[in-house]
């Protein structure tokens, strides 16, 4: 080290309060949600964002996160984070989701948000099932996929095909951004960080709504170690959920 070169200092975010989460171990959404804290920090942002809570495992967002935020009824968050950004244009609005909340009972909302093209942020939280309320299958589930309520797998025949909510949504004339990432490697999280860094970008420069998928482990209802979800998603997740940019107006 260089002489008198101060010393890297690595801690938690101001943003991010003291609170022990409920998250299982392995679980992403504490990664993700010291991502958004040093963003918000490195920004100094604290004043000037307000974000929604889902209803899913992400439901206590506003206890982990010291900015404004509020909940919505399940799936509606992204129509009530368009209302607040309505109402207040000069703050950056982001709205936190799940799969269940946003490609299940949200879907409506996700859709039609879009396609208005609401100057918000999304963050999707992708774990491709319902972790909350006992893991059931989700919209995102696998195809052979065992969950409590497809105990032999998830089957193409009887539960469709995986949704995937971004390819569909980039489709839509209004949405400027649209990338699908993972929460896996410490490369992977930079990524994710890049690119919810260029979420907000967009929504702060270009007045337009975009979307970060991000792929995100769940080893309780998976049933396996949290090193081998990591696996999972770049062996099979993937395979199903591309990562990369799915769309890109800003270019």
């Amino acid at each position: 080290m260089v002489a008198n070169e101060p010393r890297l200092k690595i801690g938690r975010p101001k943003s991010l309060l003291a609170n022990r989460t409920h998250y299982c171990p392995g679980c992403g959404h504490g990664i993700v949600h010291r991502i958004i804290a040093e963003i918000i920090d490195e920004w100094d942002l604290r004043g000037d964002v307000i974000g929604m809570a889902p209803v899913g495992c992400a439901v206590l967002l506003y206890q982990y996160l010291d900015i404004d935020a509020c909940e919505a009824a399940h799936g509606r968050t992204p129509e009530v984070a368009a209302g607040i950004k309505r109402a207040r244009p000069e703050k950056l609005v982001f709205s936190y989701q799940g799969d269940g909340d946003l490609a299940g009972i949200g879907t409506n909302e996700i859709v039609h948000v879009a396609n208005r093209g609401e100057p918000i942020s999304v963050i999707f939280i992708n774990n491709a099932i319902y972790g909350m309320t006992g893991g059931q299958m989700a919209p995102t589930t696998m195809p052979g996929q065992k969950t409590t309520t497809t105990p032999k797998g998830r089957s193409i025949v009887n539960e469709g095909f995986p949704l995937r909510v971004s390819e569909m949504l980039a489709t839509l004339e209004e949405p400027a951004y649209i990338e699908r990432c993972v929460i896996g490697s410490p490369r992977d999280i930079i990524r994710t960080k890049n690119a919810i860094k260029k979420s907000f970008r967009v929504q702060r420069d270009l007045k337009a709504f975009s979307l970060v998928e991000i792929l995100s482990p769940c080893p309780t209802y998976w049933r396996v170690s949290p090193p081998k979800a990591e696996r999972y998603i770049v062996e099979y997740f993937e395979k199903v959920f591309p990562r990369g940019v799915i769309k890109d107006k800003t270019k």
